[in-house]
């Protein structure tokens, strides 16, 4: 094992019903006045916001609940939650959904104990944040695994840019997790939920990182498997408990670090994709698998062994040369993907084929101009992010 720093700070309440413990936790946590922040109206349709709210008012907690967060969620809304939430004087931040409602409500947080600062300006470390408010989730789609990362993300809509944020403040103090939550997703939100995790963990595996952290590595690849066989289990059916159980937790620990530890996270493909949503809002999870595997075949020389044990791995693949092996890892995950009915292509994410000019802007918009390079596996000039957008453009 390399040497590394690992905390997971998160409390986990996982299982059925377990949001009906919100009150007794949140309570137990110090909370009085209670931002609960939702999307849709999902959560309203399946009573669960209105289970909340009840349980929290026979706890005799005062609450304030805010709707409409988006996919790509948007500063905004982030912004008006802020001034409602001061006005209210909360002391704890609720994110009741996925993982836009919950990066969300980490910038809420964020911005309500930092009320002179603007949230855009924690976001762009043009001021750096020292403190924040707690955060809890109710987790309904496992996806993101913002129940218990260190990152969000949001979008200006003013500025066309999506954008990370990576903070020790960003961990949740408490996470609900009931698989039974994610049983009316549909078919496109579970397989683009499974392909962001099974992201998470492979944009940590593909590192720089030379030395063998093999327990690691077994945690990643297993995590992985178990992924795509539940994503397939949950394509039949839905409320399959166990397949989404599994696909929940998967979830949560893909995000966590904890295959991470003693390497880098490359995270290029997200930084990639991150630009397509901003400019076209595309779903996220579909913007990783149109982009991977013209990232993969662009990188994968660098260090073809690893590509060549992960095709192992995951796949079976031994025989071969350790090019050829890789090639066949790469190429058994993109038809994987067009299993699960995701997109392996640009055109696969309904935006057509963008045209050199806009490949282009893509190109500089994701490194800053040129000025930045993107992962650690083989860091990306606008070159090298040009040529994979092109080569994913059909």
């Amino acid at each position: 094992m390399q040497s590394f720093t690992f905390q997971s700070p998160t409390e986990i309440i996982f299982g059925r019903g377990a949001e009906d413990r919100v009150a007794e936790r949140l309570r137990a946590r110090g909370a009085s006045r209670i931002l609960i922040l939702y999307g849709g109206g999902s959560v309203v349709e399946s009573g669960l916001l209105s289970r909340i709210e009840k349980n929290l008012t026979s706890a005799g907690l005062a609450f304030l609940v805010i709707g409409g967060v988006r996919p790509n969620p948007r500063v905004s809304l982030v912004r008006e939650a802020i001034r409602e939430g001061i006005a209210a004087q909360a002391n704890f931040v609720l994110g009741v959904g996925g993982g836009s409602v919950i990066d969300s409500a980490k910038a809420v947080a964020h911005g309500i104990a930092n009320p002179t600062v603007d949230i855009w300006d924690i976001w762009t470390h043009k001021v750096e944040i020292e403190q924040t408010i707690p955060i809890g989730t109710v987790l309904t789609i496992p996806a993101a695994g913002s129940e218990v990362s260190d990152s969000a993300v949001l979008t200006n809509e003013d500025t066309g840019r999506k954008l990370g944020l990576n903070t020790p403040l960003n961990r949740p103090l408490i996470s609900f997790l009931n698989p039974e939550l994610a049983f009316t997703l549909p078919r496109a939100q579970i397989a683009a939920g499974a392909a962001d995790i099974m992201m998470h963990t492979m944009e940590r595996y593909f590192t720089n990182v030379k030395e063998p952290n093999v327990f690691t590595d077994r945690v990643a690849e297993a995590l992985i498997r178990t992924v795509m066989e539940c994503a397939e289990r949950l394509l039949i059916s839905r409320k399959d408990y166990d397949a989404m159980s599994e696909l929940m937790w998967c979830g949560s620990v893909s995000h966590s670090g904890f295959t991470e530890l003693g390497r880098c996270k490359d995270f290029s493909v997200h930084k990639l994709g991150h630009e397509l949503s901003a400019r076209f809002d595309s779903t996220h999870g579909a913007t990783l698998t149109a982009l991977w595997p013209s990232w993969a075949r662009h990188v994968y020389k660098y260090d073809a062994p690893r590509f060549a044990q992960f095709a192992a791995a995951i796949f079976g693949v031994n025989a071969g040369t350790d090019e050829e092996r890789a090639r066949a890892g790469i190429r058994h995950m993109e038809e994987f993907f067009t299993s699960i009915e995701m997109p392996t292509s640009l055109a696969g994410l309904d935006i057509g084929t963008p045209g050199k000019g806009t490949i282009e802007e893509l190109a500089r918009a994701a490194t800053a101009n040129d000025t930045i390079r993107l992962g650690c596996f083989h860091p990306l000039n606008a070159a090298d992010a040009a040529a994979i957008y092109t080569a994913a453009n059909h």
